[in-house]
């Protein structure tokens, strides 16, 4: 597959082979520890690239309630690999069927958990890219909303803002403003990070 990216072609850096090639192969090994998977996927839109997030559903007790987030979850033991979750995940969310023809790869293992408590969770960021028209999505009961957000607005530094979440106290947390209120940071923004540093080109955002 040879499309461009055309919300990319800023700097005529990317293509979806340059991509493939940059991406980590396959699935991630298996592991002892509790594991999940999310898929990042992308299509191409009225204004170039467009990536899918999701904002989760508020819910008390769920360490992640509200956020924003890639769809995807935690492995089940009829998972045979972490693709598999990430794409029964994103069925469960979203009703999105993500074929394996899809698959352009997968980034770096990111150590999730949730922040403040002392649990791990190894979380595989797999990378999709869909055709034609935006997709009917139908979010299920873990899913406030869903929303496609196009590559440009990741890379507009005027997006980047400093995030506060209470439960962690009063430190501030980097961020990218999306629609409406909603922010992506966390570990999220890792994924994104090591996405576009991959792709050649680094999001400017503070570490």
């Amino acid at each position: 597959m040879d499309i461009c990216l055309k919300s990319w072609r800023v700097e005529n850096l990317f293509s979806v082979k340059s991509l493939t090639e940059a991406l980590l192969p396959g699935v991630a090994a298996s592991t002892q520890g509790p594991s999940a998977a999310v898929a990042a996927v992308m299509r191409e839109g009225d204004l170039g690239v467009e990536m899918l997030f999701i904002e989760r559903a508020r819910k008390v007790g769920d360490p992640w309630s509200g956020q924003m987030a890639f769809p995807g979850g935690r492995t089940s033991r009829d998972d045979p690999h972490t693709l598999a979750t990430a794409q029964r995940e994103t069925s469960e969310e979203l009703g999105l069927e993500l074929p394996n023809a899809n698959a352009l790869g997968r980034l770096s293992d990111v150590e999730g958990g949730p922040r403040g408590t002392a649990e791990k969770l190894r979380v595989t960021p797999h990378i999709f890219l869909i055709t034609g028209p935006r997709p009917e999505l139908v979010p299920n009961y873990e899913v406030a909303s869903a929303l496609w957000v196009p590559v440009v607005a990741l890379l507009d530094s005027n997006r980047y803002v400093e995030y506060s979440y209470p439960p962690l106290g009063s430190n501030l947390w980097p961020g990218i403003k999306v629609e409406g209120d909603r922010v992506i940071w966390g570990l999220t923004l890792r994924m994104l990070r090591d996405l576009f540093e991959r792709a050649g080109k680094p999001l400017t955002i503070r570490p």
